[in-house]
């Protein structure tokens, strides 16, 4: 029995670990080839440890071991020549491109110096979408889908990352809010732009997920402000306040079948979606409204 994306190249940035290590693998287990795209070194503004060389290597051990194949290229979103060198390289190897998951992100909460901290989450988290997606514009045909990593986090008022209480006093953590915000507005745009030509885009937005960038010491401090240096224990506890489902944190894999399903050709017709995969985070902080 053929997978769901049998056939298809999907390239995937923040690959290295995480949701992105999760997306590429979940679609390699359905039939694609994986371009894999990493960083794979620190940021100064960012407090916890960034993915590594061997953590890309294990992501390209798993792909391998689906019997995919998989290009790994160790380059950097915020530049987007990087990006067109990575995508053309996967694409002289694999044949074409078909679907983009553009996961690279990073959480640079009370970040030093802190206004350096707003450029990278800002370079990272919106102009490395943008800079992902448009690195493989050239290279889709009709039938294509791009996907887009946002979060819940932009539709909460006063709690979590970026909240109103944190502007100005830590840039680090607004620019996350702030360009996850605007990648909805990126894809919503994108969308109208593409769906003529059978090219589909849309962007998901998971709650808090069980990653390392969830499960580092800033992440329990924003969670857990009264602290001076909270443990995951600690968090944990403030974790189920972002849901409205009785869970603390969602798993990369529920993110990555959301990021499957939009890539195959069940959806062949969603297109402009703000899919939340939240546990009900939405519903707990916003209004209806269409």
């Amino acid at each position: 029995m053929a997978g769901r994306v049998e056939g298809k190249v999907a390239f995937v940035t923040g690959a290295g670990r995480g949701q992105g290590r999760s997306h590429a693998v979940r679609l390699a287990e359905e039939g694609a080839d994986i371009i894999a795209v990493d960083i794979c070194r620190d940021f100064e503004t960012v407090n916890y440890p960034m993915s590594s060389s061997d953590d890309l290597k294990e992501t390209v051990a798993l792909v391998e071991a689906l019997d995919r194949r998989i290009v790994a290229v160790e380059a950097d979103v915020r530049e987007r020549a990087q990006l067109i060198a990575a995508v053309e390289q996967g694409v002289a190897q694999l044949g074409h491109l078909d679907i983009v998951v553009a996961q690279a992100g990073i959480a640079p909460m009370k970040g030093e110096p802190a206004v350096q901290a707003w450029m990278d989450g800002v370079d990272t988290l919106l102009v490395g979408v943008i800079n992902a997606i448009h690195a493989s514009l050239p290279h889709l045909k009709a039938g294509a889908s791009i996907i887009a990593t946002s979060s819940a986090a932009v539709a909460m008022t006063g709690a979590g990352l970026g909240a109103a209480g944190s502007v100005g006093q830590d840039p680090g953590g607004a620019s996350y809010q702030y360009a996850k915000k605007a990648v909805c507005e990126f894809i919503h745009e994108l969308a109208r732009n593409l769906a003529t030509r059978s090219i589909r885009a849309n962007a998901v937005h998971p709650t808090n997920c069980n990653t390392p960038m969830l499960q580092s010491p800033p992440m329990y401090k924003a969670f857990r402000p009264d602290l001076e240096n909270p443990t995951r224990e600690d968090a944990e506890m403030a974790f189920y306040f972002q849901q409205l489902m009785p869970v603390p944190y969602v798993e990369p894999v529920d993110i990555s079948n959301a990021v499957l399903y939009l890539a195959s050709e069940e959806a062949r017709y969603v297109t402009g979606m703000q899919m939340r995969v939240d546990a009900g985070s939405y519903l707990k902080f916003q209004d209806y409204h269409v």
